[in-house]
């Protein structure tokens, strides 16, 4: 998602949109991650093609299996940035990204109620719960978005908390000592390792890290905090279109801030996108065992 609320959604990104929001040169989308319900974030991002959460479900569900095999016990997942709980939609039901574009930006959905369309969506999800479906925890600046991705059962738990303004409160503590996954799609750009931190730190066992970084973003000082846990940082040198530019000014800041970077644009944003990279922080053992290219569709 994008977000210029740091531990909050995101502007264009991953399910906080882009990392877009309080940058530069970058379009602003703050008054989609907050609202009673998703109906306004999927309004504003059909039409841009943003894609992130659909990458990241094929991933995860990847993750997911070689963290928590057949017959193992489930699986703890914390998705940061969480708005209104589509990753873990994604990742614990049987609808893809564009299922949800559809269902949300449909005739039937802009006639409810924001109740009514919280009823409408228990039961949808309910309905097509998958059989090795995880316990996602969710945490976002927004109240408003984690309220609705609790009501709707998509998360276990919700916080609405900045851990970049503030320590982490004891339930949040608490709620994360079994997190084996941390996953990120959207405003990596505002995070830090305030973040990072105090949640690895509460966790009882390793933890592996899945963040979707816009190529416009430097991910350093994370996977740099990260390291101080025992997780090494792999990237993918495979990109993932995140959205369209919403205009040219847009593509100039894209196009200048990773050549800038020693990045090549070039079949990217000089195409008309931003990109992301997937950032994988895991134990080194993991890695030896577990090589990131069978973990990538």
């Amino acid at each position: 998602m994008t977000d210029d609320r740091r531990t909050g959604s995101g502007a264009t990104g991953g399910v906080g949109v882009t990392d877009t929001v309080a940058m530069p040169g970058m379009s602003r989308f703050d008054a989609i991650y907050d609202q009673p319900d998703p109906r306004a974030y999927f309004r504003a991002l059909c039409p841009l093609g943003y894609r992130t959460p659909g990458h990241a479900q094929r991933v995860f569900r990847r993750l997911r299996t070689a963290l928590s095999p057949a017959g193992s016990a489930p699986l703890t997942v914390l998705d940061l940035c969480c708005s209104y709980g589509i990753n873990a939609a994604l990742l614990n039901h049987e609808v893809t990204l564009d299922d949800l574009y559809e269902r949300y930006t449909s005739r039937e959905a802009a006639a409810k109620t924001p109740a009514q369309l919280a009823d409408w969506d228990r039961e949808f999800y309910a309905a097509r719960r998958r059989g090795d479906q995880v316990r996602v925890i969710g945490l976002d600046r927004a109240p408003r978005a984690v309220a609705y991705g609790r009501a709707v059962g998509l998360l276990a738990e919700g916080f609405a908390e900045d851990l970049e303004e503030a320590p982490p409160s004891p339930a949040l503590r608490r709620a994360v000592q079994d997190v084996r996954l941390i996953t990120v799609t959207g405003g990596t750009t505002f995070l830090s390792q305030r973040t990072f931190r105090p949640l690895l730190c509460a966790a009882h066992g390793p933890v592996w890290v899945a963040a979707f970084v816009l190529r416009t973003s430097s991910y350093d000082d994370i996977a740099g905090a990260l390291a101080a846990f025992g997780l090494a940082t792999e990237r993918t040198g495979t990109t993932f279109p995140q959205r369209r530019f919403t205009d040219r000014a847009e593509q100039r800041y894209a196009v200048d801030t990773v050549t800038a970077a020693g990045l090549d644009p070039a079949g990217k944003e000089c195409d008309g996108s931003f990109h992301t990279a997937l950032h994988l922080s895991r134990p080194t053992s993991d890695v030896v065992m577990i090589p990131l290219d069978t973990l990538v569709p």
